[in-house]
């Protein structure tokens, strides 16, 4: 019977875990977060490109709400990255 060593179990894990899949602006914050004022860190899974630049979001629901009004939605989410940095 052959046992798995930690080493073989750590590299295992380092080609099991997932990549960001994307990078965003607003430091990968959640753009629709940010319209509403709140800070919330993403991993850039759930993301959406608008005008050439990619724009990361906490969960589908979020990106979503936020392509209802996309330009309302980005000036209301720049303004309070820009006086919250």
């Amino acid at each position: 019977m052959k046992y798995l060593t930690p080493a073989l179990v750590a590299g295992a894990l380092l080609f099991a875990a997932p990549a960001i899949a994307a990078t965003g602006e607003y430091d990968n914050m959640c753009a629709m977060g940010l319209a509403i004022e709140k800070k919330v860190e993403t991993d850039c899974s759930v993301n959406a490109e608008i005008n050439g630049n990619t724009y990361c979001f906490g969960n589908e629901e979020a990106k979503a709400m936020f392509m209802k009004d996309t330009e309302g939605n980005l000036k209301k989410a720049q303004s309070f990255y820009n006086d919250n940095q």
